[in-house]
């Protein structure tokens, strides 16, 4: 083949390639610059941090405001959360005004000397807030020995007052730089045909710097980082876990009441985080940040959640979420699943729902021992023996109050039993009542009638003769029973609201958790990629949740700018919001006929 002559001509080809409009630095809108900090100011974190740094000795030095909105700004346009693009957008790509507003003096830009200057200005400012807010300052820049890391990494985990009080100012600061944005989401009504179904993951952020050194006996620059082991694998990321909350919404049982194609009524967005060492507190920050939900008023609705839940202890996880009015929805370990352990009244606690005493064991034990493959894939035979065994389950009489009591009747009992129970009749005296007569061509009463419910399989022993009553299992005796929350003892973790595997469970557990992908997915993607630790390139745990709280802020300002593209309506009005002037110095963001600011 003859190549061109073109091809092999060097000042030919160095003509063909594209070349830039321009050398000049990009030139960000005033208006874009107004939003952000308008966003900041609303978050309310403004405040936190003067009030922290307060009485610090020192220079007060470039405002903490300043930094952040760099950040913001360099994450909107150069997906970076590094304090050197933040310098270079303010730099170069504000123009005069808006660095005015954001207090950087007049300077010469094109001065080597001026640019360091102020670079050093930006990174004392934002060392100046991680400071204030770790509970123990060590020297980041290098690797300490093991025992001298662990005296620093022990202050993130102790109960001293100031430690704590530290903590808890660093996770608000992070909640609401994360919730400001689902309260405009929340403002512009985009929550309206909402459920408030969630799902929890907790998903691995790398670090930049490696791991500890055993051999050497020195510790790594991020002293709190851990191994994060993700599901199925056994080579772990040398990090932090950031548990993630998204919006979820549920299937319909029986197909989505709309024809077409189906569309999510409300946005998927991040609806909490919180960064901790990887397997530390996985339940009780999950809690943290359903609670950091109640002031919207949002519904409790279904909560899925991942197998690394399950396995945290009743009072840390399932107990909490209960009380907060959430229904859980979970997966189980190959040991786990099949018959999980009983409740006091004598019901068995069959794949988290209690049973029948006297269920059948090949009902009882249709999962004991199958892999995740096979309940992942699940063939007719194992799909019938699921439907077989949910007339046997407890029915509610009475749902939880605020304490998380319930109230749960044997399946034979009430005006609509589902089984067909010998041992009922007999224990209650209806054996002999007199049947009724049933119209066969009324469908819903023949399905009503006893003999075409379920019958428990009473041994012939029992029915040739019957043992006294108080031999008898409690939820025999008594048909209703009251469960207390703790009433299962350790397995009381097991105990979920739909039964396992069964419709309800598919339509709950498998789109939520898809929205838990989709949501990880998005946070390290091409455009926000909170995996990629070149992209948050400070040392310690507090500029590392500062930083990742920047992101999902960020990350959930383009889910809301998609989510309008592509459902192809308007952004609303935002109701309940007052404009006000930023430091008297930049007033009210002018809005346009769609209700937001001009991008």
């Amino acid at each position: 083949m003859t190549v061109p002559r073109s091809w092999r001509d060097s000042k030919k080809i160095r003509q063909c390639r594209p070349h830039p409009v321009t050398d000049a630095p990009f030139a960000i809108p005033d208006s874009k610059v107004g939003q952000l900090d308008t966003l900041l100011h609303n978050s309310g974190v403004l405040g936190l941090i003067d009030t922290e740094l307060a009485g610090r000795p020192g220079p007060g030095g470039l405002p903490v405001r300043t930094v952040l909105v760099g950040l913001l700004l360099s994450l909107h346009y150069h997906q970076s959360a590094t304090l050197a693009d933040a310098c270079r957008v303010l730099l170069d790509e504000v123009t005069p005004t808006a660095r005015t507003w954001l207090a950087v003096t007049d300077m010469d830009r094109h001065d080597l000397h001026a640019r360091l200057a102020f670079s050093r200005r930006v990174y004392r400012s934002f060392d100046r807030l991680t400071s204030a807010l770790d509970p123990y300052r060590c020297d980041r820049r290098r690797r300490l020995p093991t025992d001298e890391a662990a005296a620093h990494a022990a202050a993130w985990e102790d109960e001293d007052a100031e430690h704590l009080r530290r903590r808890r100012l660093l996770q608000e600061i992070s909640d609401r730089l994360v919730l400001v944005t689902v309260h405009l989401a929340h403002r512009r009504g985009l929550f309206k045909g909402w459920k408030g179904d969630i799902g929890i993951d907790t998903t691995p952020v790398p670090a930049w710097h490696d791991e500890p050194k055993t051999h050497k006996s020195l510790a790594s620059v991020e002293i709190t980082a851990g191994w994060h082991y993700c599901a199925g694998s056994t080579e772990g990321i040398f990090g932090h876990s950031a548990t993630l909350l998204v919006a979820g919404s549920r299937r319909q049982p029986t197909g989505h009441p709309r024809a077409g194609r189906r569309v999510s009524e409300h946005p998927q967005l991040a609806l909490g985080l919180v960064l901790d060492t990887p397997g530390k507190r996985i339940g009780p920050n999950a809690i943290h940040a359903l609670g950091a939900l109640a002031p919207f008023g949002f519904p409790a609705g279904v909560l899925a959640v991942d197998r690394a839940y399950t396995d945290q202890t009743a009072p840390h996880f399932a107990e909490p979420a209960r009380r907060l009015g959430y229904r859980l929805v979970l997966d189980y370990k190959q040991n786990q699943r099949g018959v999980q352990g009983s409740a006091p009244s004598g019901a068995l606690l069959v794949d988290g729902s209690l049973a029948c005493p006297a269920v059948p064991t090949r009902f009882a034990h249709a999962t004991t021992g199958l892999d995740d493959g096979t309940v992942r894939a699940m063939d007719d035979q194992l799909t019938e023996l699921i439907a077989q065994r949910r007339p046997f389950f407890l029915k509610t009489k009475q749902a939880a109050d605020a304490r998380g009591t319930i109230r749960l009747q044997c399946p034979a009992a009430g005006p609509s039993p589902s089984v067909n129970c010998p041992r009922f009749h007999h224990v209650h005296g209806t054996a002999n009542a007199r049947p009724k007569a049933v119209d066969l061509t009324n469908l819903r009463a023949t399905a009503a009638h006893s003999a075409a419910k379920t019958a428990v399989p009473i041994p012939t022993a029992e029915r040739l003769r019957p043992p006294p009553k108080n031999e008898l299992p409690r939820i025999c005796q008594k048909p209703t029973i009251t469960l207390h929350p703790g009433g299962l003892g350790p397995h009381d973790k097991f105990r979920q609201d739909f039964p396992y595997l069964g419709p309800a469970w598919h339509d709950a557990y498998k789109p939520i958790r898809a929205n838990n992908e989709g949501l990880n997915g998005r946070a390290k993607s091409h455009r926000i990629d909170i995996g990629d630790p070149k992209k948050r390139l400070a040392h310690g745990r507090a500029a590392q949740t500062i930083l990742v709280a920047l992101m999902v802020c960020t990350l959930n300002l383009q889910i809301l700018h998609d989510w309008h593209l592509t459902s192809g309506t308007p952004p609303t009005p935002e109701t309940g919001f007052s404009g006000f002037k930023h430091d008297g110095h930049l007033t009210p963001t002018a809005y346009t006929s769609t209700g937001i600011p001009p991008p």
